[in-house]
């Protein structure tokens, strides 16, 4: 019998992906709490504005929240599941998805964790496929799925309920025509027929496992695909999915090769959908030949991985021999030479060495642009507070040895200048006014009513059928007029940032404002995702696609699917437009607001000095400290931003210098209201 390693053994033997993705998970959460430390001095300091507070609560969130979501694809029987199991949860003991033989996965599966649900296994009827409602609808229904609670301290257990997703149920011809599951035209595609005339359909449409695995608590998503047939009928499966994840593993039997069937997944689902693919010739023991040579045995293993590769058209260091089978036992046993016999731990250096750093890159420059924002908004505040009370300090010096006539004069001269500040309130409400119809219209071309009107154009254009000859020309048609739509906003956006721009210099002028235009929204990358749709949703307008994809259920699906597709390229661009608007209105707002506020205090001061003539020195040396803190603030909230940076900068796993080591940047309110960092002199 063989032995079993015990759970310690077993976490020795832990795939490389593990630590790494503890690691990410570690640096994403200690920027986070630096962000929220930024965020929360800027918003004491008062340096904080409405809208780039949103915008630091959503980068916040999206680290909190990041997923790394990795498929699995592959026909039926390659071994899929068992890979799963050899590399995520092999330390649960044994297996954990439904791998043994005649125990196929029937239905996408997917497996994350949600803190705020308890473990649990939802399953979908396949019944749902009857109705309008797309798949990603009914996931913010998760009331309507069958849900069997998860026991994550009993792996026996788990493992039965898990079996649920290889339950099918048997189903006339008419309803597994209905359901999309058999076409009289495409036969090729259909499940066996039973004696009894029936077909043995899926139980289930989708599955979603919410276990508290500790790489799945690290923000890993693993996406378990179901054979060609199944992926062929869920279009939700191929269009949302699948092009959502940031890679994919491609599962061939080593003792096939590439058959058929695969390369039929290949081109349609994975070549040249841009996703980081990695391919897996798996079951690679079954070559083993006790007639031949290691020498040999290993030249049949490269031979295959070179023909796998030149079929498929990528590089061979792409393909990766193994055998997740003696993996997963080299794993329980707790079998080192075992392990490394199986290659699997190839497969998983490489994951960690391409994957996980593109993650860390996209995260952190999106985190040194937040930041650099929140920076640059606070400073812009700093200025303005800064050039008012040199103002201020200039007029009060000049007030020393003064008569009471001269303070009243001083005080004639602010209310003078208070008229004729809120005199240009009128000719800023008429700009305004302005600019929200520039909005309105920029925001109109980016509707959700463009698409529908665009999706009808095609239609009628094609007719009733969405897959016939002149759809591809007709889509491209679609495509062009929504890329239009982009063109409209941006033209619009560039006459509201004109517009904006000769009004701020003109309040800079006049006022000493310092109002600063932010860049436009970069419309083109979100032409760049429209480009990237029509290449990956264009395939299936093809004369060989079309004619066996052309079903009433399938046509409709694939409507939904894309115009929801289109949809969130739309709202995103929408809310960068709005955002955009909204900062440079919120930025007037801000200054209006302070300048407003200085007048009160230089009113009230001179008001004060009126009265006392002690007062003159008091108040200067107020308006002298306020401007000291102001400059400390500038100095911390810079060394704020340089932790993040740096941080960000250096990425996971990286050694912390030993001056950061102390909540670089922390800072603390003293009783004056005034701040500190550790090790500054107070």
């Amino acid at each position: 019998m063989p032995k079993t390693a015990t759970p310690t053994q077993r976490l020795d033997l832990q795939p490389s992906l593990v630590p790494a993705l503890d690691a990410l998970a570690d640096w994403r959460l200690a920027l986070e709490a630096q962000i929220a430390r930024l965020e929360q001095f800027l918003s004491q300091s008062d340096l904080l504005e409405p809208n780039t507070a949103a915008a630091s609560a959503a980068l916040r969130r999206r680290l909190m929240t990041d997923k790394l979501v990795v498929a699995f694809v592959a026909e039926f029987s390659r071994g899929k599941s068992e890979l799963i199991n050899a590399i995520f949860f092999a330390d649960a003991g044994r297996r954990i998805l439904p791998a043994t033989p005649g125990r196929t996965t029937m239905c996408p599966v997917e497996l994350s964790w949600d803190g705020r649900e308890l473990p649990s296994l939802d399953l979908l009827p396949i019944n749902t496929r009857r109705s309008d409602i797309t798949l990603s609808d009914w996931c913010d229904q998760r009331d309507q799925w069958h849900r069997v609670p998860l026991d994550p301290s009993d792996a026996d257990a788990l493992a039965l309920a898990l079996q649920q997703v290889t339950h099918t149920r048997k189903v006339s011809v008419e309803d597994a025509t209905a359901l999309g599951l058999w076409s009289d035209e495409h036969t090729a595609d259909n499940p066996p027929l039973l004696e009894d005339g029936r077909v043995e359909v899926p139980a289930w449409r989708h599955a979603i496992i919410n276990y508290p695995h500790p790489l799945l608590q690290r923000g890993l998503v693993v996406v378990d695909t179901p054979g060609l047939n199944a992926i062929g009928a869920e279009p939700e499966l191929t269009l949302g999915l699948l092009p959502s994840a940031h890679a994919a593993l491609f599962v061939l039997g080593a003792d096939t090769g590439v058959s058929r069937s695969d390369l039929d997944i290949w081109t349609d689902h994975l070549g040249g959908q841009g996703l980081a693919c990695f391919v897996v010739l798996n079951k690679m023991d079954t070559l083993a030949d006790p007639l031949a040579t290691p020498e040999e045995q290993l030249a049949t293993i490269e031979r295959q991985r070179q023909n796998t590769a030149q079929t498929l058209g990528i590089s061979p260091d792409r393909v990766f021999p193994l055998s997740a089978r003696q993996a997963l036992a080299a794993r329980l046993q707790g079998d080192a030479e075992a392990l490394e016999a199986s290659r699997l731990p190839l497969l998983e250096a490489a994951l960690h060495t391409d994957l996980l750093p593109q993650r860390r890159r996209v995260l952190g420059r999106a985190v040194i642009s937040g930041v650099q924002s929140l920076l640059e908004h606070a400073t812009r505040r700093l200025r303005d507070q800064r050039r008012q009370n040199a103002e201020q300090m200039l007029e009060l010096r000049g007030l020393r040895g003064k008569s009471a006539g001269r303070v009243t004069q001083m005080l004639e001269r602010v209310n003078a200048d208070t008229t004729e500040f809120e005199r240009c309130t009128a000719r800023l409400t008429a700009l305004r006014a302005v600019h929200a119809r520039l909005q309105r219209s920029a925001l109109k071309a980016l509707e959700a009513d463009r698409i529908r009107e665009a999706v009808a154009v095609l239609q009628e254009s094609m007719g009733s059928g969405w897959f016939n000859l002149r759809a591809r020309a007709a889509f491209a048609k679609l495509c062009a007029t929504l890329q239009g739509q982009f063109d409209q906003a941006a033209s619009q956006n560039a006459e509201a940032a004109q517009m904006l721009q000769a009004l701020f210099n003109q309040l800079n002028a006049e006022f000493g404002f310092s109002l600063t235009l932010s860049p436009l929204p970069d419309l083109d990358s979100f032409k760049n995702e429209l480009t990237l749709i029509e290449r990956s949703y264009s395939q299936y307008f093809s004369v060989t696609r079309s004619m066996r994809l052309n079903s009433e259920a399938y046509s409709e699906q694939f409507q939904r699917m894309l115009v929801s597709k289109l949809r969130v390229v739309f709202e995103n661009a929408s809310g960068q437009v709005e955002e955009w608007n909204q900062a440079a209105s919120s930025q007037i707002d801000g200054q209006f607001r302070e300048r407003r506020r200085s007048f009160k205090r230089r009113r009230e001061s001179l008001e004060r000095i009126q009265g006392a003539t002690g007062e003159l020195e008091q108040r200067l040396h107020e308006v002298e400290a306020q401007d000291a803190r102001l400059l400390e603030l500038v100095d911390q909230a810079n060394e704020l931003g340089s932790g993040i940076r740096r941080r960000a900068e250096r990425g996971p796993g990286e050694p912390e210098p030993a001056s950061e080591q102390l909540s670089p940047g922390m800072a603390t309110v003293r009783s004056d209201g005034g701040t500190r960092h550790p090790g500054a002199v107070a």
